[in-house]
């Protein structure tokens, strides 16, 4: 876990070095035309999402049938040579093909995520989800104030910076990274199974995966929608600045990194896996309905810092689909989430910013209703917590269906079992 953790915190800080100077370079690239460039920056985002969808299970097989260091090494140096394309880009093309490459090797988030199912036992899994929350949120704090003081010197700066730091993290993991999947637990490439639509179907297999992904799409869609409007949100309704809203971030990152590595595994042990899941997902949901109707920017502070309980659900959710897949499935698997994490990624940057923002915020609109995303966004969280109670009553306790794939290489949930839950 300790290296897992070192690779995914260089890689996130190496993500979010370029977030504040992005759009900036495509700016460059437009002339200065903010229209064009907004464009651009949504088709880009979406472009990223999209190679993601269609590579991560991709990643996600060859790991469960190569093993997870290969597909984790290949991925960091990829990045490292991405970033240097992107800082010489000539052109906005140039720029295009850079994230779609990314996206190609941003999906090795899949492995990681299938390297910690195989070191956990289901008394940690929780907790090392939880790593990953860390890693992510301290990437989130350092990254994007990092590349904001780099973009201050040269506009292309972050992008070498972040492409030296993929290649330090791919020599890390060269050097101390071992292996996770010993080669007996291994299983074949099937074309079949790479299929990005292919390896959702997969989930039908578990119908607790099943039930958790369906839920997975609309908090995703949630979550995605948030970060893809909040800039813009908090600039037209409370007039921050770029500053501000690196401070804000930043304090969204310190509150995860806090969450994720010091709350998750005394929640999940007060309150079993299914009730933090549930509790994550209802903070969610007040949270984003109180973004969408707060008057003033400190009460934005003040739900930041009380919300962020809410990060218990995500490493928890991703425990107890680690516990109830063999180890042979997991590549897959994750790929499959990874891959629905991908398509809302996709949808989002359209519904919330393209569409509810850029509506409600003009002329055209019956109302001026800037949080208008953020609304619909607490909708999405109701819906996830609705189907969570009713998934949880129709499936047997989870904790008993995590015993099965330690015992016997075949799916936990059984037939009898989903007959016997309804």
């Amino acid at each position: 876990m300790i290296f897992i953790f070192v690779t995914l915190f260089i890689d996130i800080l190496g993500l979010g070095i370029i977030i504040p100077v992005l759009p900036e370079l495509i700016k460059e690239f437009t002339a200065g035309d903010d229209s064009r460039a907004g464009l651009y920056y949504g088709v880009i985002i979406a472009l990223y999402a999209l190679m993601q969808f269609l590579c991560a299970p991709v990643l996600g097989a060859l790991s469960d049938r190569f093993g997870r260091r290969p597909v984790i090494l290949g991925s960091l140096f990829g990045f490292g040579v991405d970033y240097l394309v992107q800082g010489f880009a000539p052109t906005i093309g140039w720029l295009f093909l850079g994230r779609a490459v990314a996206g190609v090797m941003g999906a090795s988030v899949t492995t990681a995520n299938a390297y910690i199912a195989d070191v956990s036992t289901p008394e940690t899994r929780a907790r090392n989800y939880g790593f990953v929350g860390v890693a992510f949120g301290l990437g989130f704090i350092f990254g994007p104030a990092l590349g904001g003081l780099l973009g201050g010197l040269h506009l292309r700066l972050p992008f070498f910076v972040a492409a030296g730091l993929a290649l330090v993290n791919w020599l890390y993991g060269y050097f101390v990274l071992p292996e996770s999947l010993p080669p007996h637990q291994r299983s074949p490439v099937s074309w079949g199974r790479m299929n990005p639509f292919g390896s959702l179907r997969r989930l039908r297999a578990y119908p607790l995966v099943a039930g958790i992904a369906v839920v997975f799409i609309f908090a995703s869609l949630a979550q995605r929608g948030l970060e893809n409007v909040w800039v813009l949100h908090a600039g037209y309704r409370y007039g921050w600045d770029a500053q501000a809203n690196g401070l804000t971030l930043a304090l969204v990152g310190v509150m995860a990194a806090l969450v994720q590595g010091l709350l998750v595994r005394p929640i999940v042990a007060r309150l079993g896996e299914r009730r933090a899941i549930l509790f994550g997902i209802g903070v969610s949901m007040l949270a984003f309905l109180g973004y969408g109707l707060a008057s003033a920017g400190w009460v934005v502070l003040v739900i930041i810092v009380l919300g962020s309980v809410a990060g218990v659900a995500h490493p928890t959710i991703q425990g107890l689909v680690a516990g109830a897949v063999p180890s042979s499935e997991q590549g897959k698997i994750q790929g499959a989430l990874t891959s629905l994490i991908s398509l809302t990624a996709i949808a989002a940057p359209l519904l919330f910013t393209a569409g509810l923002f850029s509506y409600f915020t003009s002329a055209r609109a019956p109302i001026q209703l800037p949080g208008a995303p953020f609304l619909l966004g607490a909708a999405l969280f109701a819906v996830s917590l609705v189907l969570l109670v009713r998934l949880f009553r129709r499936i047997p306790d989870p904790t008993a269906a995590r015993e099965h794939p330690a015992a016997e290489p075949a799916p936990v949930d059984q037939p009898a079992t989903v007959a016997d839950g309804g």
